[in-house]
């Protein structure tokens, strides 16, 4: 088997799990921003002053070598869900392992929130996340209006590999595109 169809065959692999995914419930949501709360309490000042957040309450994310994530989620605005929404991630390089993490995007203003309810947002690979702990919301600043935290939940991930989110935004009441 060549090279090229094994890395195409673990893609598939990872991916498989990924997409089969269900739809996140608002309850899951709520539970995640409660568990990030409790995790780092410093992180309710980016739930109260940011323009809107989405939180992602269940995100499955594998690879070796080639790797994918993927998780829905709802989009928040005034502290109330306006919409759903989804992430997929794909990544090529050193990596290895699989977990399940939260993961939730603030909004510093409305042009950076309405820029994600155009309904195809990406994330660079450049952008970083925060790991949530115990005051790690201290020192964490917006950069371009947007700023990502997340914790994870199960397993583990080893990776030095490049690549980036995309976004889908649907508001609630809106059939899927």
């Amino acid at each position: 088997m060549t090279s090229i169809r094994k890395l195409s065959l673990v893609a598939a692999l990872v991916a498989l799990p990924i997409a089969g995914r269900a739809e996140a419930t608002l309850e899951e949501t709520s539970k995640a921003i409660a568990a990030m709360k409790k995790a780092d309490p410093g992180l309710s000042k980016f739930f109260d002053k940011a323009a809107g957040y989405a939180v992602f309450p269940d995100i499955g994310k594998g690879g070796f070598i080639v790797g994918g994530a993927g998780g829905s989620g709802y989009l928040f605005e005034g502290g109330k869900a306006i919409g759903k929404t989804t992430m997929a991630q794909a990544t090529i390089g050193a990596q290895v392992g699989g977990q399940t993490y939260y993961e939730a995007i603030f909004f510093e203003t409305k042009d950076a929130l309405a820029a994600f309810k155009k309904g195809e947002w990406t994330m660079a690979a450049q952008a970083s996340a925060v790991a949530i702990k115990s005051g790690a919301s201290a020192d964490a600043k917006y950069a371009d209006g947007v700023a990502v935290f997340t914790l994870t939940k199960a397993g583990a991930m080893a990776e030095a590999s490049v690549g980036g989110q995309k976004f889908t935004y649907t508001p609630l009441g809106a059939k899927k595109k």
